[in-house]
């Protein structure tokens, strides 16, 4: 049975998006890509960010078949280390397909 998880991306500052470096916005991109891969391997239902006026983060919804894949998933982001990510279970997805 897949498993579906909300993913936060939370930058390392409030104005991260307004004020990322140049290498910062190398790893951003590269992340984008990363993300883009997913979404056409499946794993990825949506993603992008969210302009918080308290300061921007990412989202993202997955699905996967196991917990230690949202892990791998996770560690293989160019991006994480960076950004520190939240990932939490989803009870239901609706409509399902």
């Amino acid at each position: 049975m897949k498993k579906y998880f909300f993913l936060k991306l939370i930058p390392p500052r409030p104005t991260f998006v307004q004020d990322m470096t140049e290498e910062e916005r190398k790893i951003m991109k590269e992340h984008q890509v990363y993300w883009q891969g997913l979404t056409q391997k499946g794993y990825s239902v949506v993603y992008g960010p969210v302009l918080d006026p308290k300061g921007a983060y990412g989202v993202g919804i997955i699905v996967v078949d196991s917990d230690d894949q949202v892990n791998e998933l996770i560690s293989r982001d160019p991006a994480n280390g960076l950004n520190f990510y939240e990932a939490y279970p989803m009870l239901a997805v609706l409509p399902e397909k």
